[in-house]
């Protein structure tokens, strides 16, 4: 792990590695909030921690700079925690064991958290230097980004004096956001009345080895989802044999696809053997269908302890209809931006046990009425079960400005520095530039950031070379920030 302190920029990486050595899942990022407060403290410069635990700190213009616009650089300092399911690890105690593979860095087994530890380091970065040429400088370190965007929600105005916000959030070297997409939840509850298992056989059904991701980022690569896989072979396996679902447990993140999705359901004896037939050969069609997208799609079918209760057959069958109408994945692409999605859902979370079922559904679009409309769609499927549906945790998109002064100016600096002119992107994913945003209407916001890719999931990983270039540029945009 150590091999990571000679990547350059040195200045990054150190910081970086510093951020691994710190668990920090999301509501659980305690203890990166009291380092970084502790970082800008011990330089010496303005630092202030808000109620809900957002981290500010502000470093002077440098000399010859102070007529320059002030620059917030922003980022969140909570990650998404996933591993392996044969990865032994705890997000709460446990260091992230991250290593080189040859052009990457990634992480044994787990989330790398280079979403948005990156960001944080580069912020960190440039607080610390002391050759670098700079306007008035903001660091915002954000918390809980990745489960509900509090910390940006809870941002006063007020506190932060800077026109530039420049978010170190995106995935892609090269490319500069301008837009982001909104959000959404869809949490579902209910108790179903259980009633004695009258069945001798018993199965835990295992759908496993997907690839998961980001469930905005991702949605368009097609690929699958566990939740929706395990329904199908239970809808597959009941017409051939009389099952009862007792338990599910599919998925655990609401903003990542989920890769994994067990249920325990019983079976008449007689109806065992059809019921793994019918399992294994509808998980061979999902192999096939999604052969382009997934590669490890597999199913382990184990005899499970006889469960004392079940749903009945009516509700056995209302719950797999009613999962398998809940949309996943792209539901409209961008009329204006090509390649862009408008609106997409993520089943991220299917679980009943004891008769006490959890759904959730995370729904994202750059237009807030068809966000709205599309949720509402959603909400009807369970309300007609009978369940209590809430929408919770909704989340402004963030409109393209290309009149932008800051994307001029990041345009041009891209451009002297490897004579390529960066690409202009909106992003289908949360970035907390559209609440941010409306906390300070005053500002002229941007986003980019070094190449991440598989970002919420255990394959996550940060190209080397693209942190030197990520880096360089914000230096260099730095020195040009346009004047007041």
């Amino acid at each position: 792990m150590s091999e990571i302190l000679n990547l350059t920029p040195k200045a990054v990486w150190k910081h970086f590695y510093s951020l691994t050595q710190i668990p920090r899942p999301s509501k659980k990022e305690g203890k990166a909030i009291d380092f970084v407060e502790k970082f800008g403290k011990d330089l010496g410069l303005e630092t202030i921690r808000d109620e809900v635990g957002n981290v500010m700190i502000r470093k002077p213009a440098t000399s010859g700079m102070e007529n320059r616009k002030g620059v917030v650089l922003q980022g969140h300092v909570d990650m998404v925690p996933q591993k392996n399911s044969d990865t032994n690890h705890d997000f709460e105690t446990d260091p992230i064991e991250a290593f080189i593979d040859g052009d990457w860095v990634t992480a044994k087994g787990t989330t790398l958290g280079a979403d948005n530890g990156m960001g944080v380091a580069a912020a960190m970065a440039v607080l610390e230097a002391d050759d670098l040429e700079h306007p008035m400088v903001e660091a915002l370190f954000t918390m809980d980004e990745e489960t509900g965007m509090t910390g940006a929600n809870a941002l006063k105005p007020n506190i932060l004096k800077g026109d530039i916000l420049i978010n170190m959030d995106s995935e892609d070297e090269g490319e500069l956001y301008v837009g982001c997409a909104g959000g959404i939840d869809i949490n579902v509850e209910h108790k179903f009345a259980t009633e004695n298992n009258s069945m001798d056989k018993a199965f835990n059904i295992h759908i496993k080895g997907l690839k998961g991701g980001h469930s905005g980022m991702d949605i368009n690569i097609g690929r699958a989802n566990a939740n929706k896989l395990l329904f199908r072979a239970m809808k597959a396996a009941g017409a051939v044999s009389d099952i009862r679902i007792a338990s599910v447990a599919g998925g655990d993140l609401r903003n990542a696809i989920p890769r994994e999705s067990v249920a325990i359901v019983a079976v008449s004896a007689d109806k065992a053997d059809a019921l793994k037939s019918s399992v294994e050969d509808a998980v061979a069609k999902f192999r096939d269908e999604y052969k382009a997208a997934e590669d490890g799609i597999a199913v382990d079918i184990t005899e499970a302890e006889k469960p004392a209760t079940v749903l009945s057959d009516t509700d056995h069958k209302a719950l797999v209809d009613a999962v398998l109408e809940t949309v996943h994945g792209v539901v409209k692409m961008s009329e204006s931006m090509e390649g862009l999605v408008e609106t997409s859902n993520n089943l991220a979370i299917v679980k009943l046990t004891d008769g006490n079922l959890d759904v959730n559904c995370l729904t994202r679009s750059a237009d807030d009425d068809a966000k709205m409309v599309f949720a509402n769609k959603m909400k009807a499927i369970w309300d007609n079960l009978g369940c209590e549906v809430k929408l919770e945790g909704e989340y402004p998109g963030w409109k393209p400005n290309m009149d932008s002064e800051i994307l001029k100016t990041m345009q041009g600096t891209y451009e002297n520095l490897y004579n390529i002119i960066p690409e202009i992107k909106a992003i289908h994913a949360g970035l907390e530039c559209g609440i941010l945003g409306a906390a300070y209407p005053n500002w002229d916001m941007i986003s980019f950031g070094p190449t991440i890719r598989y970002p919420h999931s255990p394959d996550e990983k940060v190209n080397i070379e693209s942190v030197d270039k990520f880096w360089k540029w914000l230096v260099e945009t730095l020195k040009n920030v346009p004047t007041k």
